[in-house]
């Protein structure tokens, strides 16, 4: 079958974009097809395990060989959006799965083949859920404005023909999940499917819900065995007036939260087994957001930033350590760090005395014989010596040591202070089994809340949800952008909520995500970080006892973008070896990596930063093996082995290296980056208003060359707080506060400084003074973004506050525009045409409004919804009839049926239906008589032709 190239290009990219359909697919014309073969039990698999992580490393390497150098790639994107498929019971108000996914898909797929001729179509592919389907547009988007409009066409289009194959009593709203998936015991499905299985053993959802290709209840089965027990996600409960297990709380205040004031509740998902531990799994220690300007974050949590230590090398003539490329490896920079100075790092808990510094380089903590200490852990209050070590902005853990003062030590103390306990050292984490001493344990009953339970891999990949795929021009545009809009993933999750009912109860959070990452989590428990009394197993990566901080589904751990030193930007005098260490300075949390994969990937040329992402991705295990598909691939040519583990990191935003070409005749396929963390809305509309944003926040991003770096730390902490319940209206989260370098001024510390963005507010006159920032390299690189990533400036220049959600979408005060200000701006420098620029004006004032709490999320539509219903009895349960009447509701709203003001105010939907989904061919084939006579008998009752008859 002929499948046109543009179609081939836009499956290609888009083919790992699903949460579970990313390991499954391959490198074909038709993405959508699960690999043929019998997958082997995990126990067969590991002994594969290895050589496969060994050979996804050498599977990278021969790809960035062959395509790094490619250029000018065109702006190519597309979207997907996945469907539950949900049976009514009309007589009974029930509704339950419909396990019909992989029929309806068929069907779909068929109607594409036969309708092949049309501009516009869709691609269906499998979702995990045997009641889910994915939808892509047949063809990418382009880099003009008149594809911004054909977003919502296609969305349109999608869901019109998705009704064309629905049977009448079913249905498919854009849902990001069933609200009462796994409360309904054998009843949750039609048909009804039992509680339990090999796959899932779980106590609240039975096999058969799983999409039938083994491969599917394969990866179930296997993320619970690599594990060692059943996944353990655990939410924290809404609590109403009536909620059972709030009985023996105090009496119910404010929100029902337990924080107060302007703060939100956290639910610090994935690291919770504490209080699993000591508690059981029907409770969760929550936290709170607050403002702090202190050097010690209050709410970050674990995983823990990155700790200080002093450099004391205590032997007659010795003045410092070299660094270290990897353990053992000596490398004679220039700017090694000298005795009193402080360096950024983690201790790596497989290479025993030694510290991962934040550049990438190493450094021994004391001497082989273990006589001479040379590294001391000192508190957060030490600065930061040499600059090009610096963590940034005034917000910060570690500011910038200002020029000529030695840098190292606060003011009025020195290096004896330090070593002799006058300030005050770290304390090394405690390895106590007992849970009421882990960092965000609690004993007061305030801070612990009743959880909703779950066990299974359904429970967050039966979730929905909206991702966009963006080809760069280049390897360094893919690999800048994926690091701008990993900062932008928790804002824009917030913005879109849409998770609001789990298991048939009221959550007290609004988003997915959390329960996604908990639902895939294989770390074995000394891999999470707990007692764990087994012997190491060989086989596994790490031997399953490497600490690993994060879930395999979760934000980033790394930026990627290597950037690069102005030759006018010396360091100590010299450049040095600033290229052979990881040069982005908002790197502030521990990046576990696989040691071995890191020194393959820099002997081969691979730059610090990226060789760290991908020794970071291979610090996991490869979930699923097929027979006859491991030693028998070539690493040269094919990349199934580096997919089976990219594929299975799922975070926030992912980067795609180009797929091979296997025949001269296969489309180009450039660098991507997938933006992913964006919730399901309930219109096409609104996932149009927010794809349209995000595609035009990348031009704005490049075109006004802009910078929207923070340190991860702060990234994390903004992911905490967009799971909190109405994060949207009420939340506060960490951006940056200049965009672009200031113009004068150095640290806004009794020192003046002018923000490009004041002259735009009409606050000052000064003209801009050109500076170094507007050089643009060879490559079309402006040094403001090569230079980036080692936060160049003052402290001032690169700071980050709190903003609200309508602070960062409008602007605060005269140095911050806001982004839809910018995207405007933009929309004006390019000359949109006026038909674009109307659709897109009604988004953008569409999510400036939602920004700013005038229209609501769905996540709060949803629970008013549930909490307003006849039936609701205030204890925080979703019954049978309101669960059918909100997705009842829910598909009336999507098919422009019903009006909600407060989630759209005056937009209004025009009616979907399953009319017009398919063009109709004007068909010659001859027809015979007797049915020509039939149809027109039909208008024979037209008064002209009856007229004629009689006359």
């Amino acid at each position: 079958m002929h499948i046109a190239p543009r179609c081939i290009l836009f499956l290609l990219l888009l083919h790992v974009a699903s949460h579970s359909c990313e390991a499954l697919v391959r490198y074909t014309p038709k993405m959508g097809l699960l690999k043929v073969g019998v997958p082997k039990s995990w126990d067969d698999s590991k002994q594969n395990l290895r050589y496969i992580r060994q050979a996804g490393v050498r599977q990278f390497i021969s790809t960035y060989n062959r395509v790094k150098d490619l250029k000018g790639d065109e702006l190519l994107w597309g979207d997907e959006i996945e469907y539950g498929i949900f049976k009514l019971d009309n007589e009974n108000k029930k509704v339950r799965l419909c396990l019909r996914a992989k029929d309806i898909m068929d069907e779909l797929n068929d109607k594409e083949r036969s309708h092949s001729q049309g501009v516009e179509g869709c691609n269906w592919v499998p979702e995990y859920g045997a009641w889910m389907v994915e939808a892509t547009p047949n063809r990418p988007y382009t880099g003009f404005t008149t594809d911004l409009l054909r977003v919502e066409r296609n969305m349109r289009l999608r869901r019109k023909r998705m009704l064309t194959v629905l049977q009448e009593d079913e249905i498919a709203p854009t849902v990001s999940s069933f609200p009462l998936l796994g409360a309904m015991g054998d009843d949750g499905s039609v048909p009804a499917s039992k509680v339990g299985g090999p796959a899932t053993q779980s106590d609240y959802i039975g096999d058969d819900i799983i999409n039938p290709h083994p491969r599917f209840g394969t990866l179930t089965q296997n993320i619970r065995q690599r594990r060692g027990e059943n996944v353990n996600i655990r939410v924290p409960l809404f609590r109403d007036e009536n909620t059972p297990e709030y009985a023996g709380y105090d009496a119910l205040s404010g929100d029902g939260g337990c924080c107060g004031g302007d703060s939100l509740q956290l639910w610090r998902y994935g690291k919770g087994d504490a209080v699993a531990e000591k508690y059981g799994n029907n409770y969760v220690a929550v936290g709170c957001s607050m403002s702090t300007i202190d050097q010690e974050f209050e709410d970050s949590g674990s995983p823990v930033t990155l700790k200080k230590w002093v450099v004391q090398v205590p032997c007659e003539g010795c003045v410092g350590l070299f660094y270290r490329s990897s353990p053992g490896v000596i490398v004679p920079d220039a700017d090694w760090p000298r005795n009193g100075d402080v360096v950024v790092g983690h201790e790596i808990p497989d290479v025993p005395g030694w510290i991962r510094l934040q550049n990438g380089y190493y450094l021994p903590i004391e001497s082989e014989d273990g006589e001479m200490q040379f590294l001391h852990k000192v508190s957060t209050r030490a600065h930061v010596s040499n600059p090009e070590k610096t963590t940034i902005g005034s917000s910060s853990p570690f500011f910038r040591g200002k020029a000529g003062d030695g840098g190292a030590l606060p003011d009025g103390e020195d290096l004896a202070s330090l070593l002799e306990g006058s300030l005050t050292l770290a304390t090394p984490e405690s390895n106590s089994s007992t849970p009421s001493k882990e960092a965000g344990i609690v004993e007061d009953s305030e801070k612990l809340r009743a959880a909703i339970h779950m066990d299974a891999m359904a429970f967050g990949m039966g979730c929905c949800c909206l991702q966009i795929t963006f080809q760069g021009k280049d390897l360094d545009e893919s690999r800048f952008m994926y690091d701008q809009l990993a900062v932008m993933a928790p804002i824009m999750m917030a913005l879109t909520a849409s998770t609001p009912l789990l298991r048939g109860r009221l959550a007290d959070t609004d988003a997915r995500w959390g329960i996604i990452s908990e639902c895939v989590d294989d770390r074995t428990k000394a891999e999470r970080g707990r007692p764990n009394p087994g012997d190491p197993q060989e086989k596994l990566a790490g031997k399953g006892q490497r600490r690993i901080y994060k879930s395999r589904y979760d934000s980033i751990s790394s930026y990627i973008y290597q950037g690069g030193v102005h030759p006018k930007d010396k360091v100590n005098g010299e450049i040095g070896g600033m290229s052979n260490r990881v040069l982005n300075m908002y790197n502030d949390i521990p990046v576990p990596i696989d040691e071995e994969s890191y020194k393959l990937l820099r002997d081969a040329g691979i730059d610090p930063a990226l060789s760290q992402h991908i020794a970071h991705l291979f610090i996991r295990d490869p979930l699923v093996v097929f027979n006859g598909a491991v030693e028998e691939l070539d690493d040269e040519t094919q990349t199934e082995h580096f997919e089976s583990i990219q594929s299975t990191n799922w975070q926030t935003v992912r980067w795609k290296p180009p797929p091979p070409r296997n025949d001269p005749n296969d489309p180009h396929i450039g660098w991507r980056t997938e933006f992913r963390s964006m919730e399901m809305q309930l219109t096409d509309f609104e996932n149009a208003a927010f794809t349209a944003f995000i595609v035009l926040l990348t031009r704005v991003v490049l075109t006004f060359d802009l910078n929207l770096y923070i340190p991860l730390s702060r990234v994390d902490a903004n992911m905490q707080r967009a799971h909190s319940r109405n994060a949207a209206a009420k939340g506060k989260f960490f951006f940056r506060r200049h965009m672009a370098p200031l113009e004068e001024g150095d640290d806004g510390f009794g020192e003046e400084y002018t923000s490009m963005f004041s002259r735009a507010a009409g606050s000052t006159s000064r003209q801009r003074n050109t500076t170094v920032e507007e050089e643009v390299g060879d490559d079309g690189v402006s040094h403001q973004r090569r230079g980036a990533p080692l936060a160049p400036g003052s402290d001032e220049q690169n700071a980050y506050e709190e903003m609200t959600m309508a602070e960062i979408m409008s602007g605060k005060g005269d140095y911050f525009p806001g982004l839809i200000p910018l995207l405007f701006a933009y929309l004006d420098y390019i000359n949109c045409d006026s038909i674009t620029l109307e659709r897109i004006t009604m988004y953008l004032d569409f999510i400036e409004k939602r920004a700013k709490g005038e229209l609501v999320t769905p996540a709060t539509w949803m629970r008013n919804f549930v909490r307003s219903h006849p039936s609701y009895k205030g204890d925080s349960v979703v019954t049978d009839d309101i669960a059918y009447d909100l997705m009842v509701a829910c598909k009336e709203i999507g098919e422009g049926k019903l009006h909600v003001p407060e989630l759209l105010g005056n937009v209004k939907i025009d009616p979907i239906t399953a009319e017009g989904a398919y063009q109709v061919k004007l068909d010659s084939r001859r027809l015979q008589n007797d049915k020509l006579v039939e149809l027109l008998q039909r208008y024979t009752h037209r008064g002209s032709f009856s007229e004629q008859v009689s006359e």
